[in-house]
């Protein structure tokens, strides 16, 4: 299993343009990310890799 943070990305770039994306409405990180308990990790692992969510947040 590969995991990509930003790829070669410069966060002090980025950052701030997704911010502002997501500002205009034209970046909705919100319908990207599911919230997922601990307890369910595994199921945020394999969501993640069938690629119902592209971004599991997994909370404890």
């Amino acid at each position: 299993m590969t995991f990509v943070l930003e790829g070669d990305a410069v966060p002090q770039v980025l950052i701030p343009q997704l911010i502002a994306l997501c500002e205009a409405g034209g970046f909705p990180f919100d319908k990207l990310i599911k919230h997922y308990e601990f307890e369910d990790i595994n199921q945020a692992f394999e969501d993640s890799e069938s690629g119902v969510t592209l971004k599991p947040l997994v909370t404890v």
